[in-house]
């Protein structure tokens, strides 16, 4: 690995582009810890940064044959993590208009006693979904939905990784998106407490 750390990153890309794993650990360690300074400093949260940065370099490993490096590695790096990082913000802001509309609509319509049934309803197929989780991945997405744990919280709770959590509370979100169906899943992860 040592040697690998004197070759430069445009022959770095080239063992990359082959698969070569000591090539792609070099880089890694390379930009690394700069790319998270970068993207600590655009999020202002450090688990944005993490996760942006890990996104990238699993990115990089994937698609490791067919990227395209027009410029220099460091430059490709940094502009993939701003890039990143806006399409997270475009992502959020979509999800507000929304939670915003869905919230309009409630405000605006007439909440009749068939309101109040649907909505009972809709509560009961809710938690008999989340119900249906399994067992560690119910707990875990109850203790962050229910008690607003965050998820090293929850791992430090648990005695896991936080990396864990992070993947169980995804699987169980796209489980019920799968299961509940669009509509009912954006109720379900705006207002359903």
């Amino acid at each position: 690995m040592s040697d690998y750390n004197k070759i430069a990153d445009d022959e770095l890309v080239l063992l990359l582009k082959r698969g070569d794993p000591l090539a792609f650990a070099a880089l890694y360690n390379r930009y690394q810890g700069l790319l998270y300074i970068y993207a600590s400093k655009i999020a202002r949260d450090f688990d944005i940064a993490e996760d942006l940065v890990q996104e990238l370099f699993v990115y990089l490993w994937e698609k490791r044959d067919t990227i395209q490096f027009n410029r220099s590695v460091s430059s490709f790096l940094y502009t993939s993590i701003r890039y990143r990082f806006l399409n997270l913000v475009d992502k959020q802001v979509v999800r507000s208009d929304y939670a915003r509309s869905f919230q309009l609509f409630l405000d605006k319509g007439e909440f009749s006693v068939d309101n109040y049934i649907e909505e009972k309803e809709l509560n009961r197929i809710i938690e008999a979904e989340i119900d249906n989780l399994p067992s560690k991945m119910r707990e875990i997405f109850l203790l962050s939905r229910r008690l607003n744990l965050k998820n090293l919280e929850i791992a430090e709770r648990l005695g896991i990784s936080e990396k864990t959590v992070k993947n169980q509370l995804s699987l169980a979100l796209k489980l019920l998106r799968e299961r509940l169906g669009l509509v009912n899943f954006i109720y379900l992860y705006f207002f359903f407490k």
